[in-house]
Parts: C-alpha cells; sequence; structure tokens
C-alpha cells in the first residue's frame, strides 16, 4: 500500500513539473511575440468578418489604428488603478464607417473627475467630429474584479466587459474587443517620470502596463524537487525495512531452542 501511494505521488509531481515546464516554454514564446507586435506599426483593425478568429493569442496588444464618430453620450467609466494612483478608465465607442462600433479606452481620469466624464458629460467632442485613434487591442476582460461584479443597472464597472457594456448602451454592432488609447512606452516608466497626476490633460492616454507573471520555472522546480523528496523517502523507508528484516533474521538464529 505505501509502494503504491509513494509510486502515485512520484508519477503525479513529475508530471505536474512537466506540465510547469510547457507552460514555461508557452508563456516565454507568448512574451517573445507580444514582444515583437508592441513594436510593429500601428495596423488597421481586423475586419468584422474576421471578429470572431480575434483572441489573445494573435492580436493582444496588436497596435492598431481606426477612425470614427465618437459616441460621447454613451461613455462609461470602469475602476482603475495606474501609477497614477486610483481612478477610472474612460471608455467611449466609436462608430466607424462600417457602422461597427469600438470601445476606445480613451486614457485614465483621477477619482475627482468622475462627475465630469460620466456618461459623457466632459467629452469636448462632437458626434459629427471625426476622430483618430491609435492604440492596442485588447480583449474582454469579463466579470468584473476580485470579489466584485459589475453593476450596469448602477453604473458601476470594475473590469473592462466588453459585451456587459455594448448591451448596456444597445450598441447595434460592437466588436468584441476594445482599444487602450496610445503606444504606452516599452520601458515602464517610473512615477517620477510621470506628468503630475493633478495636472492633466484628461483624460491620460499610454498608461497601459504589459507585464506577464512568469513563474513556471519556480513551479517546475518545486514539483520536481517533491517528487525527489518522495524517492529519497522511499530510499530512507526501503533501508530502514531492510534493517529491520535483518535485525529479526538476527534474533531468530541466535534464540535459543528449547527442548520439551
Amino acid at each position: 500500500m505505501l509502494t503504491a501511494v509513494g509510486i502515485a505521488l512520484f508519477l503525479g509531481f513529475v508530471a505536474l513539473g512537466a506540465w510547469q515546464v510547457q507552460r514555461l516554454s508557452w508563456k516565454l514564446d507568448l512574451i517573445e511575440r507580444v514582444d515583437q507586435r508592441l513594436k510593429a506599426p500601428p495596423q488597421p483593425l481586423p475586419p468584422p468578418v474576421q471578429w470572431p478568429e480575434v483572441t489573445a493569442a494573435a492580436y493582444e496588444y496588436q497596435p492598431v489604428r481606426l477612425q470614427g464618430q465618437w459616441l460621447a453620450d454613451k461613455t462609461v467609466l470602469t475602476q482603475a488603478t495606474t501609477a497614477l494612483g486610483a481612478g477610472y478608465w474612460v471608455l467611449t465607442p466609436l462608430q466607424t464607417s462600417e457602422g461597427t462600433q469600438v470601445l476606445v479606452n480613451r486614457g485614465f481620469v483621477p477619482q475627482d473627475q468622475r462627475a465630469r466624464w460620466q456618461g459623457g458629460a466632459g467629452a469636448d467632442t462632437s458626434a459629427s467630429t471625426p476622430a483618430t485613434v491609435v492604440g492596442l487591442l485588447r480583449m474582454s476582460e469579463p466579470g468584473g474584479g476580485f470579489l466584485r461584479s459589475n453593476d450596469p443597472e448602477q453604473q458601476r464597472w470594475h473590469s473592462r466587459d466588453v459585451a456587459a457594456i455594448a448591451q448596456a448602451l444597445q450598441l447595434a454592432r460592437p466588436a468584441p474587443f476594445f482599444v487602450d488609447a496610445g503606444l504606452p512606452s516599452l520601458k515602464a516608466p517610473a512615477s517620477a517620470d510621470l506628468p503630475p497626476a493633478q495636472s492633466g490633460p484628461w483624460p491620460r492616454e499610454g498608461l497601459t502596463v504589459v507585464r506577464f507573471s512568469n513563474s513556471h520555472l519556480v513551479y517546475a522546480l518545486t514539483w520536481f524537487g517533491l517528487a525527489l523528496m518522495v524517492v529519497g523517502a522511499a530510499v530512507v523507508v526501503a533501508r530502514y525495512e531492510s534493517r529491520l528484516r535483518a535485525a529479526y533474521r538476527s534474533h531468530t538464529t541466535h534464540e535459543p531452542q528449547h527442548i520439551l
């Protein structure tokens, strides 16, 4: 029984370690692809016919350029935490010439700007004025934040859930992704390098942080280490049992036999 448990643990730890090695290879490939993607010039948005094929692996953080007209009265604010502190992202749909709507994260505003921008009150853009946006294509963030769900009726958004926001705004042909306006520096700026948070202009674009957690090597070493510990424990147990058997044989060999 103990041997079976040891074998199961060893195989399980080795399998988990191998899985983390595969995840490490995938993550390094993803980081390399995104790094190359960020260095590329802005491309046109994928046409609507390709939207079902737009995935994070193929398009996330792709620099794009799009044109259209702002639907400023349909602006929503979502919770944000940036190098400038806590506040909101300003999301406004951009109506394209194809009759589609693309949610654009126009940038960050601090908390004291909420009343000004809620519902597009602070927008100085006419619906008839054409606009050009250069930014990064981003995938939807469904569900909400940590332990907090989006509440469309109360206009409380904790994540950039494109489908939910589009439904709340009654957009006819929304894109399944959004665009972060502005192209961030490949090197994340220190907070001291940013303009003062009080100075504006608002919304402040270009604050997208492109960062991937990569602890797969640590996890892999942990699982393989546990597998080696199982092997070590098995060796110790085997030696202990061998000594017990040797002691038992020695005891039975030298034990005096009584003749009845």
